[in-house]
């Protein structure tokens, strides 16, 4: 990572410790950004896209510290995140104590990744803190896959854009929960869910 990418990322960074709102690019498209434990920011991102205060938001992290930051990765999941992590897997785990209720809808549970992309990765770390990971969208519209491609009107009502260039679009995480031991698929993506039967199957003797 250059420089100047650098300093891009401490400026975006510096942005979401003051309260703002960051866009910037995930491994699938671009993302909206807020601190995680910040509740005014959260309820901002929110507003912003227009999304149903039903809807949880979820987040990024930069390592298994900060998940565990704000959710409770056991068992299962704990199998799911050491095979699949970095990578676009969002896990729907218990969430700690203290999140915005914008996070987890009155669900007591949060979705949560370590993405695969170097930069939203990079902006976690140096904002110290797990992120809003929602599309950069108004809500019901596509998400955006270039800096370029964010809606005015959304754009009028964040602070900044971390421009990190094109982000490979595709299918988004695949987000998954695990209930009573059993994995249950929220929404099919990146990640097959053939693949992560597979990686809780028992070992073959």
């Amino acid at each position: 990572m250059d420089l100047e990418l650098q300093t891009r990322i401490r400026a975006a960074a510096a942005v979401l410790r003051r309260g703002g709102l960051v866009a910037y690019p995930t491994e699938t498209f671009y993302a909206l950004g807020a601190l995680a434990r910040d509740a005014k920011a959260v309820e901002r991102v929110a507003r912003a896209k227009g999304r149903p205060e039903t809807k949880p938001l979820p987040l990024i992290a930069a390592d298994r510290a900060g998940v565990e930051e704000v959710a409770v990765v056991l068992g299962p999941a704990a199998r799911l995140a050491e095979l699949f992590w970095p990578g676009p897997l969002t896990l729907v785990l218990p969430a700690r104590e203290g999140l915005a209720p914008a996070i987890t809808a009155g669900t007591g549970t949060v979705g949560i990744r370590i993405p695969g992309s170097d930069l939203a990765r990079a902006l976690a770390r140096e904002a110290g803190s797990a992120l809003v990971a929602t599309s950069a969208n108004l809500d019901g519209a596509p998400p955006p896959a270039q800096a370029g491609a964010l809606a005015p009107e959304l754009r009028s009502r964040i602070d900044h854009v971390l421009d990190g260039g094109a982000a490979p679009g595709g299918l988004p995480s695949t987000v998954v929960a695990i209930e009573a031991g059993a994995l249950r698929l929220v929404r099919p993506g990146a990640v097959p869910i053939e693949a992560l039967e597979r990686a809780l199957r028992p070992a073959e003797r």
